[in-house]
């Protein structure tokens, strides 16, 4: 049985959010993983950087007051050596409601780079 200890947030994503031109996220999985910090801490530069140009929003809005509750990941698959899916569950609260985010999530790689170009929602 291995015990694998969580890892700190600047040994994790935040290394991504914090260092986006030099520190890109080695794969799809971490990619994702570092734009659901960055939703939990409202970083629209962020997220506007690792959406694919083609599909990235003109701006962000968030959700006043949503607390993220947590993140589940229960696939990861590679396409080809530029796609890949990474199907998660995000659950958060908003106004006293619980909520989770179902979601296959599309990402392409450009110039050596992941991004997010969008998402379906399974039905569960």
């Amino acid at each position: 049985m291995t015990n694998k200890k969580p890892l700190l947030f600047n040994d994790c994503c935040g290394r991504y959010l914090d260092h986006f031109e030099t520190t890109p996220a080695p794969d799809a999985e971490s990619l994702m993983r570092s734009r659901y910090c960055a939703f939990v801490l409202e970083r629209a530069a962020y997220l506007c950087a690792t959406w694919s140009l083609e599909h990235r929003p003109e701006q962000l809005d968030f959700d006043a007051g949503v607390k993220w509750l947590g993140l589940e990941v229960k696939a990861c698959r590679t396409l080809d050596a530029e796609h890949a899916e990474v199907e998660f569950i995000a659950r958060n609260r908003l106004h006293g409601r619980a909520t989770r985010l179902h979601e296959v999530s599309r990402f392409v790689r450009e110039q050596g780079r992941w991004f997010y170009i969008d998402g379906t929602h399974p039905s569960t």
